[in-house]
């Protein structure tokens, strides 16, 4: 199943504020039940941290040094 996050959002601002309050505090406690130390790398994480490893072996990375002067 794929899930569309646009939609999830659009579906809680559809909701009037007390409602968005619930939805947030019930979605906080199923994060904080799957994952409480914030330690698990999601599926799209885990694609981005591939990618940048990826980045890095091939040498392709920006010195900090360059970051300042930017």
């Amino acid at each position: 199943m794929e899930i569309d996050m646009l939609q999830i959002t659009d579906m809680i601002d559809m909701l009037p504020e007390q409602e968005q309050i619930f939805a947030f505090e019930f979605i906080k406690r199923l994060v904080m039940a799957w994952d409480p130390d914030y330690t698990k790398v999601t599926p799209t994480e885990a694609v981005a941290l591939e990618q940048a490893m990826d980045e890095f072996s091939r040498g392709e990375v920006i010195r900090f040094d360059d970051l300042l002067l930017s």
